[in-house]
């Protein structure tokens, strides 16, 4: 994203140092080669962009930015291990290339290295930020355990589906943006507000991601159209189609849930048109704008300029249309 390219430049270059030299090389490589895999590294982008639109020196939040970029990839080694996942962005997940001991091992010293970073900041901000990273860190153990826990259960609800997303990806997303704010030491009412615009937002975003796997270009998504279906992943889409649709549609969902065809294609097509017929997609498109609407409400009352909020609403739509 053009907005973020300043931010996210310096921060590839920082990151080139953050991990620790020389040995041991088993535990240090896998870190280095993760980061190195690179991503949009949009988390830590805003924590500097935030920053810099309170009015103070981006370079100052490096550090907690950096804090946030080591522990996204650290969840992402963990995560790749849950999941058995070969591939993380396009290469070989460190499990693979290694093995899961090193992989455990290597996450665990990323997420310690993490929280090192906070020790450059004044004890009063080190308290303030350490604190948010830690409520964060939990929250996302907390979402990622209610995903697995989903997986078996069959009486989810939309609310407890909302809850499980927004713990797992939207309050990385809010932390990350309410850091910038704490660095360049912003009211907290203002700190408060940027953190529920980003995490509304991340809300919405991941709402569009579950949208997009089924109804997205498949030459511009960048992952598999139908991947969760082929993977009998439960979805917003889904519940909310086996809630609202037919008794007729639910049970057909649910034996297509329950099944793994070796070629997908029939399913695909099957449950996309339960999803349409339904009203399960429309319904998606409401609470995506819904929280989207959300998000941008926090904005108004925020103590910067109407050009940098027009720049964080320009950012909010960049990220829901990055792969329509």
């Amino acid at each position: 994203m053009e907005i973020l390219l300043k931010y996210s430049t310096a921060l590839k270059t920082q990151l080139q140092k953050a991990v620790p030299q020389g040995g041991p090389h088993q535990l240090y490589d896998p870190i280095n080669y993760i980061l190195a895999l690179g991503g949009k590294r949009i988390r830590p982008a805003l924590t500097l962009m935030v920053c810099d639109f309170f009015e103070t020196d981006f370079n100052k939040a490096m550090n907690a930015a950096l804090a946030v970029e080591l522990f996204h990839n650290f969840s992402l080694i963990h995560d790749d291990i849950m999941d058995n996942a070969p591939l993380r962005r396009g290469k070989r997940t460190v499990h693979e290339k290694w093995d899961v001991n090193t992989a455990i091992l290597s996450g665990d010293a990323m997420l310690i290295l993490a929280y090192r970073f906070f020790e450059n900041y004044e004890p009063k901000m080190f308290r303030e930020l350490a604190k948010l990273f830690s409520e964060t860190a939990l929250q996302v153990c907390e979402g990622q355990q209610h995903d697995m826990d989903f997986e078996t259960r069959d009486d989810v609800s939309l609310v407890e589906y909302i809850k499980m997303i927004d713990h797992k990806t939207a309050v990385l997303l809010g932390a990350a943006m309410k850091m910038g704010a704490i660095v360049a030491e912003a009211s907290q009412s203002d700190q408060d507000k940027i953190y529920q615009f980003g995490r509304n937002l991340g809300i919405a975003f991941q709402l569009q991601d579950d949208y997009l796997d089924v109804f997205g270009n498949p030459e511009t998504f960048g992952k598999q159209v139908g991947g969760d279906i082929i993977s009998n992943k439960k979805t917003f889409l889904y519940l909310m189609a086996v809630g609202e649709g037919t008794s007729t549609q639910a049970d057909e969902l649910e034996h297509l849930f329950s099944i793994n065809p070796k070629d997908p294609t029939d399913k695909i097509a099957t449950v996309k048109e339960i999803f349409l017929t339904s009203g399960a997609a429309q319904a998606t498109q409401r609470e995506i704008e819904k929280f989207s609407h959300l998000a941008d409400s926090f904005l108004n009352d925020i103590e910067i300029s109407e050009e940098k909020k027009s720049m964080l609403r320009e950012f909010g739509k960049d990220l829901m249309e990055r792969v329509v």
